[in-house]
């Protein structure tokens, strides 16, 4: 069960847009098959309630209703009329799993508590809805307080409950401990049907979805990106490969399309990925020493069971100081050049020259290293900026002057913009279109800034673009909008030059 839309967006600055738990409900059901969703807390707001109702009719018109759950508590009706009135069909509901909850945050008894609770699992069998439940705090009443679990659950398990959900609410369990508690549950209990949710304030999350798994729980919560309350909850990419690659167990999980969603949180929630978070990190199929590069070559000896093409990825071999000759040798190849030994070397030295300097190098960076360091015209300067001015003053919109050169004739445009960026991208645009040009689309953006804080470091900026292809530049200079310019132009050289496989190793025959 992925709770993205619901703990996920416990996420600290996360809120998600009605159109957002859409398209993300969507895709998580369609796409990556997963079982179950919990898309949201009953009685949080009214944008809640729109967003949740607007997936509720799509659900239903697409037969994924009781698929669909929504935090309910325990509150006689309020919670279930709320889920109803959004067209919902089942309530996740937030029971107290540990003595020191109900007793201190309740003020109530273990008795009063299982009254109300019973209650409302009569209201929602009158109303329709399916209920399963949340032990809260769970893990903690596990160590404490073991009598008033096993309590609560012998007096719920013959009521119309699909499923006790039991969580590791402040992440606070070790393997062992989850291996422990969840064997007692499913040896005391075994005709319930349990799910494990685990936190993962100790880095622990997957270790312990992996130990309650074994232990016999069939079913675990996750969230995309390991979004979630503090540190966050168990991945979704990496449960699903555990349990696929070391527990040798199968789900319904599509694993192709993971990344498609982990980009797509990401870009909704505003919460980037690491780059080496396992499995949906930008660089956790690249390899930058030249030994696994030369490996590789030579039957595949740096790989093992997480091929990037299981999760929509490919492999890349970065380029830096630590690159030898076989890893910028595979770069080149997948830009259809070929250079001779002595050459190789040459812009071999030059990449181990730009990453001593930490400067960053992308295979779309190769056909300038090759032409500046072999003295040929391989990336010819087709477009150029001759001037620009761009404006911003407090009250009015951002405003750019362009003029650039292209193939020796000049074209220049004026205008505004959201941002100062954005209008002389406007105005780039209008000058394609004159010309009948398509322009890509960006796609990502990302400044650096050393830190320090000082006004006058210099600032990289690293664009992502999409045509027919994803590609990046970028651009360094003390001013974060010259940056971004300087990133713009390398794009549309690079587009202007039509770099594709086999074109780069016809003008390069004369060097080798």
């Amino acid at each position: 069960m992925d709770t993205t839309l619901r703990d996920g967006e416990q996420t600290s600055g996360v809120s998600f847009s009605e159109g957002e738990k859409l398209s993300v409900a969507k895709v998580l059901l369609e796409d990556v098959k997963v079982d179950r969703i919990e898309i949201a807390s009953a009685r949080v707001s009214e944008g809640e309630f729109k967003g949740t109702k607007r997936v509720m009719q799509w659900a239903a018109e697409k037969g994924h209703l009781h698929q669909i759950e929504v935090l309910g508590f325990v509150d006689d009706k309020t919670s279930l009329q709320w889920i109803a009135d959004a067209g919902g069909k089942v309530i996740n509901l937030l029971c107290k799993g540990s003595l020191k909850h109900v007793s201190e945050q309740l003020r109530k008894t273990p008795e009063q508590h299982l009254a109300d609770i019973k209650k409302v699992i009569s209201n929602a069998a009158e109303m329709g809805i399916r209920v399963n439940i949340y032990l809260e705090d769970w893990s903690n009443g596990m160590r404490s307080s073991k009598d008033y679990v096993h309590f609560m659950i012998k007096n719920l398990k013959d009521e119309k409950v699909d499923r006790m959900m039991l969580p590791d609410t402040l992440g606070i369990l070790d393997p062992d401990e989850t291996y422990d508690f969840c064997s007692e549950m499913i040896e005391a209990f075994p005709e319930v049907n349990f799910d494990f949710h685990a936190h993962n304030d100790y880095d622990l999350a997957i270790a312990n979805v992996f130990h309650a798994i074994k232990a016999g729980i069939r079913c675990v919560h996750t969230t995309v990106n390991g979004l979630g309350e503090r540190a966050g909850n168990a991945p979704l990419s990496s449960v699903i490969a555990t349990v696929k690659d070391h527990l040798k167990m199968k789900t319904n999980v599509n694993e192709t399309h993971l990344n498609k969603v982990s980009r797509l949180v990401e870009s909704f929630s505003g919460i980037r990925i690491p780059t080496n978070k396992p499995l949906i990190g930008e660089f956790v199929f690249t390899q930058c020493s030249g030994i696994h590069a030369d490996g590789d070559n030579k039957n595949n000896l740096y790989f093992n069971e997480l091929l990037p093409e299981r999760f929509g990825r490919i492999r890349q071999y970065a380029l830096g100081k630590t690159s030898g000759k076989a890893n910028i040798k595979k770069n080149l190849e997948d830009l259809g050049i070929e250079l001779d030994a002595d050459s190789l070397k040459k812009v071999t030295q030059r990449i181990i020259e730009l990453g001593d300097k930490k400067e960053t190098v992308t295979n779309d960076d190769l056909p300038y290293i090759v032409s500046d360091v072999l003295n040929n015209d391989i990336m010819e300067q087709k477009i150029r900026v001759v001037n620009f001015s761009v404006m911003h003053t407090m009250g009015l919109r951002p405003v750019a002057n362009v003029s650039l050169e292209i193939e020796g004739k000049k074209y220049e445009e004026f205008c505004d913009g959201d941002g100062q960026y954005d209008a002389f991208v406007k105005a780039l645009r209008k000058i394609y279109k004159r010309l009948g040009k398509s322009f890509p689309k960006l796609i990502d953006y990302v400044v650096t800034i050393p830190p320090g804080g000082k006004t006058d470091a210099l600032v990289e900026t690293v664009i992502t673009w999409k045509n027919s292809r994803e590609f990046k530049t970028k651009g360094l200079d003390p001013d974060q909008n010259a940056a971004a310019i300087k990133a713009t132009i390398r794009m549309l050289n690079i587009i202007e030059n039509d770099f594709k496989p086999g074109i780069l190793d016809k003008i390069l025959n004369s060097i080798s």
